[in-house]
């Protein structure tokens, strides 16, 4: 087993991709073949499998997000801020964990797979991800 934790800043709602930094990691841990997990540590942030080619799929999926948890739409969760609830929201329907197939030493991803961090928040956040390669 081997476990790592990744520091991702973030300058605000967006996409992330932290693909090769786990690449990296997964090549680094000497696990041939398994399974590599990845868990945010954050209620208001997000990880995805999604396409890496064409950026506008990101821009798309977030302005799907947008429309689904608009920001002014009357929650009573407002302490930290008109985004604050928006962003428990977007990270309740995406996910909090990914599980990923290692096989010879790398991410069995598709081809135009890549891993992302989806920040739900404005202000810029630094973002902690728990990675861990078992095989």
């Amino acid at each position: 087993m081997y476990a790592a934790d990744l520091v991702v800043p973030t300058r605000g709602i967006g996409c992330y991709e932290i693909t090769a930094e786990i690449a990296e990691h997964v090549a680094r841990s000497g696990v041939r073949d398994g399974l590599a997990v990845v868990f945010v540590r954050h209620t208001s942030a997000s990880l995805l499998i999604q396409e890496n080619a064409d950026p506008t799929v990101q821009a798309d999926l977030l302005e799907f997000l947008a429309r689904i948890a608009p920001e002014g739409a009357g929650y009573r969760h407002d302490s930290e801020g008109p985004d604050d609830m928006p962003s428990h929201l977007r990270s309740a329907i995406t996910h909090t964990s990914e599980v990923i197939p290692v096989a010879a030493g790398r991410l069995a991803l598709g081809t135009w797979q890549g891993v992302y961090l989806l920040e739900h928040r404005r202000a810029a956040r630094t973002r902690r991800v728990r990675l861990v390669v078992i095989g």
